[in-house]
């Protein structure tokens, strides 16, 4: 029971350690602080995909930190002096240039290429309105069975098989609080996003524990 319970343990602290990175990347972002970014990213990274060279981690997480980059480019070509943005203008710019950088990272992680259009669907809808949500979890399913290494995720009961999987939803919900950009809302976010990793981690671990392979610590 104590083994258990120190195993249920080590998996927690570093799913939690994984969403602080989480936040903090996008945190770095806001910043403008690329390197630093791109530091948080891939190590949240190399928890969800233990088996992926580290150089491709890297570069995955590099190529998501380009893409939030693409996107201020799009933006910044319809503010204004006062900040505001030309929003059909920006609805019907080009953000093939994000579409490309969520490709790349998706070839570098084994992510299904579906994942990239879905992206750039979300975030430019995240900027000019509308539901940006639904293609935001819809991405996230794709990174979740790449993650996972499971095609099948989600796999629910009969009840509610239309939906995106609790673990999506999380992160539209982690989402929806960066965008209130208070210290309470951003502990919030942490608190959210902590189970979303344990599941990504409790799914390594299991598959380890099949593979007749001692699982190596997560702290």
């Amino acid at each position: 029971m104590v083994a258990n319970e120190q195993a249920a343990e080590s998996l927690a602290t570093a799913a939690r350690r994984m969403a602080e990175s989480l936040c903090e990347g996008f945190r770095a972002h806001d910043d403008g602080r690329y390197a630093d970014a791109i530091e948080a990213f891939a190590e949240v990274d190399r928890g969800q995909f233990p088996r992926t060279d580290d150089r491709l981690v890297r570069d995955g997480a590099a190529a998501y930190v380009d893409a939030l980059w693409a996107k201020d480019e799009v933006e910044a070509a319809f503010r204004d002096e006062t900040g505001s943005i030309a929003v059909e203008g920006l609805a019907d710019a080009d953000w093939s240039v994000v579409r490309g950088c969520f490709r790349r990272r998706a070839d570098a992680l084994g992510i299904d290429p579906a994942y990239a259009s879905k992206s750039t669907l979300a975030w430019r809808r995240h900027k000019v309105g509308g539901d940006y949500w639904t293609p935001m979890q819809e991405a996230q399913v794709y990174e979740l069975r790449a993650a996972l290494g499971d095609d099948r995720y989600p796999t629910k009961p009969n009840d509610g098989r239309s939906g995106f999987g609790p673990e999506a939803a999380r992160y539209a919900l982690g989402v929806e609080l960066h965008d209130m950009h208070t210290p309470r809302h951003w502990a919030q976010a942490v608190d959210v996003m902590t189970p979303y990793y344990e599941r990504i981690l409790r799914s390594h671990r299991s598959t380890r524990s099949r593979d007749g392979a001692s699982a190596p610590p997560t702290i």
